[in-house]
């Protein structure tokens, strides 16, 4: 079992277009009370992401370099050029972050969460084939999938894993969970074939470490 993007992700999504303005997108962001919105072109592709650090920039850097630091910033070769730019910007084309940080619908909600944590972000908007917005999910949407049962993790692990994957008898092993945590007995075949078992299990969706009290054979 593998839950995609789609399965978790909120469909109704707040997205504001290209041309929004700097007060458009704050009066947003306080109405809604959420971080970030996706940026869209006149096709309702995702073409950036607009925050609430993109927002403080102007705020907060210009008037502590001073108007001079800033045209200074701004020329081009500076090297807070790309900062001092976003800045000065007035609308959410000059202000968003680009190239946007996104997901497929279809993709597996474990994609989703690496890509969350290599781009240091929230949440990710979710495309379509042609770049359309189709939905947004969330750290919290993604860490759903560890609410999954015990029992159905028990049960995957002990007929795709062992016995289907593996060609194993699962008499021979003993597999418990509780609170997603994995406790692995018995008597595997081979100590090659106990830790691929092991290593198999940590990718069950749900589980949150496994315990590995297998009884291996010598290895000769």
């Amino acid at each position: 079992m593998r839950t995609t993007v789609r399965e978790v992700m909120t469909t109704r999504v707040v997205a504001v277009r290209k041309n929004a303005t700097f007060k458009d997108i704050a009066t947003l962001l306080t109405e809604y009370r959420i971080s970030a919105f996706p940026v869209l072109d006149d096709e309702g592709k995702v073409i950036g992401v607009v925050s609430e650090a993109d927002l403080l920039s102007k705020e907060a850097l210009v008037p502590a370099m001073g108007v001079q630091a800033a045209r200074l910033g701004r020329m081009a070769g500076s090297p807070n050029h790309d900062e001092f730019a976003k800045a000065a910007g007035v609308t959410a084309a000059d202000l968003m972050t680009r190239p946007p940080v996104v997901v497929t619908p279809d993709e597996p909600v474990t994609s989703a969460a690496r890509l969350m944590r290599q781009g240091r972000v929230k949440r990710l908007p979710v495309v379509g084939e042609k770049g359309q917005l189709v939905g947004i999910v969330s750290r919290a949407d993604v860490l759903s999938v560890y609410s999954r049962p015990d029992s159905e993790i028990q049960r995957e692990i002990t007929k795709n894993v062992i016995q289907n994957e593996f060609l194993a008898d699962p008499d021979h092993f003993t597999v418990t969970v509780s609170d997603g945590i994995v406790t692995l007995e018995g008597y595997p075949e081979t100590a090659a074939r106990g830790r691929r078992i092991v290593a198999e299990a940590w990718h069950v969706e749900g589980v949150v470490s496994v315990r590995d009290r297998l009884t291996y054979p010598e290895e000769r």
